[in-house]
């Protein structure tokens, strides 16, 4: 082969292999400008909101997902449990929810159910005490039980102190935790998508 095409031919694998290098770069690029439109984990932990599909929840099940690094629970009453909140109204320390709190309670949300008028059967709460920050363990069936008065009618013990709250999450009187838990700001965006972190006023 002479010097002349011997110098071709270097040209033509260093033209390919810059092409190649281009072009893996501007793929990388791409997959970076791609990534800065998702919701980064950071992002998510500093409160951006989360859209939550409930679609496969039943009646008597609850779901959690995590807001500002904090569990949310959603859970789905059905008619007795929601009944029982009747029951519970002269036993727990603040039924309307009046106190001061950590995170006030949207004013859309009915004062018994803690729940939003149009979705009463939906709590939305953060599965957090108010008492020394424990998470709550989910005791929804009703009646006697280990660390449960007698007359329980379903709802959450906090495992570290005894706390107890209902099915709207209202603590009961005499115990540890000062407030009811807390409830964040959410809305439907249909009847089976939550967004959490969001309501009509904008993001918490």
């Amino acid at each position: 082969m002479s010097i002349e095409k011997q110098v071709d031919s270097g040209r033509r694998g260093l033209l390919v292999a810059t092409c190649a290098a281009g072009g893996a770069a501007g793929l990388a690029t791409a997959g970076a400008l791609v990534s800065t439109f998702q919701p980064s984990e950071r992002a998510k932990a500093a409160g951006a909101p989360v859209e939550v599909d409930i679609s496969s929840l039943k009646p008597g099940e609850m779901s959690t997902t995590e807001w500002r690094g904090k569990p949310v629970w959603i859970l789905k009453r059905t008619p007795e449990m929601m009944e029982s909140l009747k029951k519970t109204e002269d036993k727990v320390a603040d039924p309307k929810s009046e106190k001061p709190y950590t995170m006030a309670m949207p004013e859309y949300c009915d004062k018994q159910t803690r729940s939003r008028k149009e979705h009463s059967d939906i709590l939305v709460t953060v599965g957090i005490c108010s008492h020394l920050g424990c998470s709550p363990s989910s005791k929804f069936a009703a009646g006697a039980q280990p660390s449960l008065p007698d007359d329980w009618q379903g709802g959450f013990l906090c495992p570290c102190h005894g706390s107890t709250f209902d099915l709207a999450g209202r603590v009961y009187k005499n115990k540890p935790a000062p407030q009811n838990l807390d409830v964040p700001p959410h809305m439907f965006l249909s009847d089976t998508k939550i967004i959490i972190g969001k309501d009509e006023k904008g993001e918490a």
